[in-house]
């Protein structure tokens, strides 16, 4: 569902010169998985996400999302994706209820087949109960699930969300990563980043670790724990990034 192919971008700086933010990333995400993307601060998680999302042009490389190439056919590749960027942007003057009713109609929902979808992905993050109040009003959990239900209002087969946890208390969190699981069983194919080791341990079938632009190391729990001869992933992850880079044929 997702190809990856040598995917590269440069932003160009006045004071500092070309910043290679991404730089020669290949993976593949397959349906009914969930594919963790893990690094620093810095590391190029968000840039790489935001150019799957048709949000930022390569400067090199390709990608393939849903069977679309993200260059080529942008409009295409948003059909198929739910996309949770880290600026949740919703409007602060409309009700929960609106902000999603209104995307659902950006991908042509209508009528009774609108409304059902929204109660049923209402009833699926617990947003009922403050569903008609005021984004405004809202705490940051309540808006981070407002959020999602934005995301994954038309059903698309494709979820790339960027730290969808981040700022949550424990039974929030904890709701989100059981609504991630539940869009695997459904089939969906879920990419996503996040900074909390235990969240990535307890949901991911493959992890890729990527640090200055570049991946590190691409593989299950069970890979990464023969390679690195640790147990735990915070202390692969360390591991990880103080190991030199890999050759491309070993990251996979």
């Amino acid at each position: 569902m997702i190809q990856v192919e040598g995917l590269s971008k440069t932003f160009r700086d006045r004071a500092r010169g070309p910043i290679q933010a991404v730089e020669q990333v290949s993976f593949g995400v397959r349906s009914g998985e969930i594919f963790g993307l893990l690094g620093p601060n810095g590391a190029g998680k968000t840039t790489c996400l935001r150019l799957l999302a048709t949000l930022l042009a390569p400067s090199s490389g390709t990608a393939r999302v849903g069977g679309y190439d993200i260059v080529t056919e942008p409009d295409q590749v948003r059909r198929q994706i739910g996309f949770l960027s880290g600026d949740m942007g919703l409007y602060h003057r409309l009700t929960g209820r609106e902000v999603v009713t209104f995307f659902a109609k950006l991908h042509e929902w209508n009528g009774r087949r609108l409304t059902d979808r929204v109660e049923e992905v209402f009833t699926l993050l617990g947003i009922q109960e403050f569903a008609d109040r005021k984004i405004d009003k809202l705490s940051s959990g309540m808006r981070q699930r407002i959020a999602i239900a934005r995301t994954l209002v038309h059903d698309p087969p494709i979820l790339i969300l960027d730290e969808p946890t981040y700022g949550l208390d424990v039974p929030t969190a904890r709701l989100i990563e059981e609504f991630i699981l539940d869009a695997k069983r459904k089939g969906k194919c879920i990419l996503f980043s996040t900074h909390v080791m235990e969240e990535a341990e307890y949901l991911c079938d493959r992890i890729a670790v990527i640090d200055g632009g570049a991946i590190r190391r691409v593989g299950t729990m069970a890979d990464l724990r023969t390679l690195t001869g640790k147990e735990r992933l915070r202390e692969i992850f360390l591991d990880l990034l103080a190991a030199p880079a890999a050759p491309a044929e070993a990251k996979a």
